[in-house]
């Protein structure tokens, strides 16, 4: 189970980065930046993908209660424009931006930095499962991208992403090739692109 130990050997104020959203159909890609409160009791809690529904939310509730936070989004026309990898550094960096100081370290899950230049950033492999406070924006930012998800979906009910998050299930494609595409779908995508030229 994650704790504070990792973040406890840096001195500085950490902010925690994670972005949910590359792999979808459909929907914008979401981070979160979090700067936990070290008082916040947070059991249970790990990577946002292996932890139910029910205690995501619990834990959701209690780290924006508790702790410093900000979402950035990256709508689906700039990851068509930019592709998906630079649509999520952008969503990064949005998150980032009202809560890193000067002395700030960030700490980001994955390989890629939003600014390499930025010597305040550290990248980490499966960071969602060494820090906390990574582990938290993970959270932070697939409860927000579910729930949007379900809220555009009340528009376009033919797609079921209340369910799916705009991930390519045998439902959600068969949505697809039966009723077409709506503007919150990723055209650049292969399994949207190969439906677009078969038609």
């Amino acid at each position: 189970m994650l704790n504070f130990k990792a973040e406890q050997k840096i001195s500085s104020t950490i902010v925690g980065v994670d972005e949910v959203g590359r792999g979808p159909l459909a929907g914008p890609v979401v981070a979160a930046a979090v700067i936990l409160n070290p008082n916040i009791s947070l059991k249970g809690i790990n990577d946002s993908k292996k932890i139910s529904l029910k205690k995501r939310e619990e834990l959701f509730l209690k780290i924006i209660s508790f702790s410093k936070f900000a979402i950035g989004f990256a709508s689906v026309g700039e990851i068509e424009k930019y592709n998906i990898l630079q649509a999520s550094l952008m969503a990064m960096k949005r998150a980032v931006v009202s809560l890193a100081k000067p002395k700030t370290i960030i700490l980001v899950d994955g390989i890629h930095s939003f600014d390499p230049t930025n010597k305040k950033i550290k990248t980490i492999v499966k960071g969602d499962e060494k820090y906390l406070s990574i582990a938290a924006a993970s959270i932070l930012a697939k409860v927000v991208r579910d729930n949007y998800m379900k809220i555009i979906s009340k528009k376009y009910t033919r797609y079921f992403w209340e369910k799916n998050s705009g991930y390519g299930t045998a439902q959600h494609l068969y949505s697809i090739e039966k009723f077409g595409i709506t503007p919150f779908h990723r055209k650049t995508f292969a399994p949207i692109y190969k439906i677009l030229l078969k038609k």
